[in-house]
């Protein structure tokens, strides 16, 4: 079995050739990006965390990995498992790219769903 390839992008980004399905993964639609030029496959809001999580965290690096182990466990929620099934669908299909709007996509979300997803 080959390994998936997921990776995660800031949606501000220009989209690259080589993206595949581009999802956005916020709850929130990121500020000042029109839909039409977002160059978007999907918007799966139901896989963002809670916002009382996304309120807890505030993004500060200190808490990502008590985030990450928070983050998991909600996905393991009906509604977000079978968002988190849609997208390993789609990523054994081929190139996913999820997007964030966050500045630091690295301790995002995103990145703790690539991790789950691969």
């Amino acid at each position: 079995m080959s390994a998936i390839e997921v990776r995660v992008r800031r949606v501000y980004e220009e989209p690259a050739d080589d993206d595949g399905t581009r999802v956005l993964v916020d709850r929130l639609w990121p500020r000042g990006l029109a839909k039409a030029t977002a160059g978007l496959d999907e918007w799966c809001k139901d896989i963002a965390p809670s916002a009382e999580l996304r309120t807890w965290y505030a993004h500060d690096p200190d808490r990502f990995e008590e985030f990450g182990r928070r983050y998991r466990r909600e996905l393991k929620g009906p509604e977000r498992a079978a968002a988190v099934s849609h997208l390993r669908e789609i990523a054994h299909r081929g190139v996913l790219t999820l997007l964030t709007a966050t500045k630091k996509a690295d301790i995002s979300e995103a990145a703790v769903l690539a991790d789950v997803l691969r």
